[in-house]
């Protein structure tokens, strides 16, 4: 079983529905101890976005709780050589990809919900992220800020190709079609990517309800300049958006890096403290 992790890592979240949706269609968990947090931004304009986004997050969190107790998430998989955190988070993902698609097959209420996510996984001073849709993970790391996924969405492959810059990207109006979504299909394509992480770090995962109110270099801003503790500084990035349209559901999760954690720290002590009473030390 992996040990806790909230020694290292500081983690909160908040979630709000805006000013102009009834309903809150994300929805957001974290877990400091197991070191991961979820993200999932049910389908604007689909049925039951919040019945796809929330059993996305339960179910995940569910099965990522239940791994942790059997596998190391730092080895690698002996059978096909990939980490064992991608392997815990692609297994989780399509689980919950096709929970959602049954229940959108199955129940009328729920026909043609989807969700977006995002899902960050903390092991041995790593990071392995899974994504899908333009919810977003960013990180602030000695006054860089940088988004760490890419979009997957109609609007990112035009800039990709040159058709539109990005500050004429964050005027156009259909910057919300997104070309991935979990539970559309009975298979789903994440995209995964690992990082190293150091102490100081800050890690956002945002819908795009506050990246589409605010500009990139104000969520660094507020980032850098509001130094209190990281809920009052979710309270204000919800309320910044809000301030200027609150035009959809918003959700973040503030991650903050405390102090190293190698999986080397866990079992050497323990090794050495053996050696030494088998010498008879």
């Amino acid at each position: 079983m992996t040990p806790k992790l909230s020694h290292a890592i500081e983690m909160t979240c908040r979630t709000d529905p805006g000013l102009i949706r009834e309903r809150n269609e994300d929805a957001v968990s974290i877990d400091p101890d197991c070191g991961f947090a979820i993200l999932a931004d049910g389908m604007g304009g689909y049925n039951a976005g919040d019945v796809a986004s929330n059993m996305t997050v339960n179910l995940i969190s569910q099965g990522l709780r239940q791994a942790l107790i059997h596998y190391e998430p730092h080895r690698n998989d002996p059978v096909n050589g990939r980490p064992n955190a991608l392997s815990m988070l692609e297994n989780q993902i399509q689980l919950a990809n096709a929970a959602v698609f049954e229940a959108a097959q199955t129940q009328s209420q729920c026909a043609g919900m989807g969700t977006t996510l995002v899902a960050a996984l903390f092991y041995d001073n790593r990071l392995m992220v899974g994504h899908i849709g333009d919810s977003r993970l960013y990180r602030l790391r000695a006054g860089l800020f940088e988004q760490l996924t890419r979009d997957h969405s109609l609007l990112q492959e035009q800039i990709d190709a040159g058709m539109i810059s990005r500050e004429e990207a964050r005027f156009v109006e259909y910057k919300n079609l997104v070309t991935r979504a979990l539970g559309i299909d009975a298979y789903v394509e994440p995209e995964f990517n690992e990082f190293y992480v150091e102490v100081d770090d800050v890690y956002l995962l945002c819908s795009d309800g506050l990246n589409d109110m605010l500009a990139d270099h104000d969520i660094q801003h507020y980032l850098q300049d509001d130094p209190g503790q990281l809920q009052q500084l979710a309270d204000h990035l919800i309320q910044a958006a809000n301030e200027v349209g609150g035009r959809d559901n918003v959700s973040v999760i503030l991650i903050r890096i405390r102090a190293d954690f190698p999986t080397h720290t866990r079992w050497m002590p323990k090794l050495l403290s053996w050696l030494g009473h088998a010498r008879g030390c």
